[in-house]
């Protein structure tokens, strides 16, 4: 994809009092790093506040945002990082201009606290949210009517994003870029960050447990052994046996050890595999789903639709980075 094809996305980045200074310097990092990848500059991000000056973070320094709501008018992408005060009230020309921006088309995404901002905007009402799982009894008692899920790293109800805690943010706006640009700029933005491009599990296995939890690194092998074979018919009781556990105490461990499932953790790394072969070879649909494990495009197809929202031939489209098969 070349640099004259893609016109910048603008997005604009709410910074309200006692922001979180990391979870604002997520969004800044990953859609607003100067240095362009795989030839494009492809986001333009705008820091706006209530009003321009000064704001202040819970880092304890303040810092000064040139714009103020107006920015949200422009926006095609607004980002809520979280807040470290959540006795502040939220003043309602925010809530207002959020509600406006997503009315119009924008696309709405929050970092861990910064649910509480879109709630108070009504923009989660009926929707399924996360946010920061230390938060979420407060989230619970003030939005009853939000579906909240502390377990994940963030979800995505299309047209407003949430994320879990302050590093979950990462993974939110990696997978915006995935939406956006498709599995290999994704990966090009990871390197560029030292981060992995999709990491496993939620938040769960990071909360605080009566006993202490298992090894991360008791079944790495294991994992690495079922990347090297997702184009096989693998099951658990294959898995378990490779990593010499019980079936029941494998699945165990790995829970521990990822926050989900080793089906739910392998389907997840066969999507994006397929992703990757989709923009970067000519391989047809059939061959695809074979080779990621699927089966059949058929079944490709379906979690495909499932998890990305769209078919693999119109994914490829968008995203296949030279001649395709059809």
């Amino acid at each position: 994809m070349s640099a004259r094809r893609v016109r910048p996305h603008p997005v604009a980045v709410l910074v309200l009092p006692t922001v979180v200074p990391f979870d604002l310097a997520v969004p800044v990092q990953v859609f607003g790093y100067p240095r362009p990848d795989l030839g494009a500059r492809r986001y333009d991000v705008t820091l706006c506040g209530t009003r321009r000056g000064r704001v202040q973070t819970s880092g304890g320094f303040p810092l000064t945002v040139e714009h103020g709501l107006e920015a949200l008018r422009r926006a095609r992408t607004i980002v809520v990082p979280g807040v470290d005060d959540l006795s502040i009230p939220i003043p309602r020309a925010v809530t207002s201009a959020l509600a406006a921006a997503h009315a119009r088309g924008a696309r709405i995404v929050s970092i861990c606290t910064g649910a509480f901002v879109l709630a108070e905007a009504g923009l989660l009402e009926g929707r399924r949210a996360t946010t920061h799982w230390l938060d979420a009894p407060a989230f619970v008692a003030r939005f009853p009517n939000v579906a909240l899920d502390p377990d994940v790293l963030y979800i995505d109800e299309g047209s407003v994003l949430t994320s879990a805690g302050i590093a979950a943010g990462l993974d939110l706006c990696l997978h915006v870029v995935r939406l956006d640009h498709g599995a290999a700029v994704a990966n090009a933005v990871a390197r560029r960050m030292v981060v992995a491009p999709h990491r496993s599990g939620g938040q769960s296995q990071f909360v605080p447990q009566p006993v202490a939890a298992a090894s991360g690194e008791r079944l790495e092998r294991t994992r690495e052994w079922m990347l090297g074979r997702l184009g096989e018919p693998l099951t658990v009781t294959r898995m378990a046996a490779h990593a010499r556990m019980p079936l029941r105490t494998f699945a165990r461990h790995f829970r521990e050890e990822t926050g989900t499932s080793p089906l739910r953790w392998l389907l997840r790394y066969r999507i994006l595999a397929a992703q990757q072969l989709l923009e970067q070879t000519d391989h047809s649909v059939e061959r695809v789903a074979r080779d990621c494990g699927f089966g059949s495009a058929i079944s490709l197809r379906v979690h495909f639709r499932r998890a990305l929202r769209t078919s693999p031939l119109a994914y490829r489209r968008a995203f296949r980075t030279g001649p395709a098969a059809g």
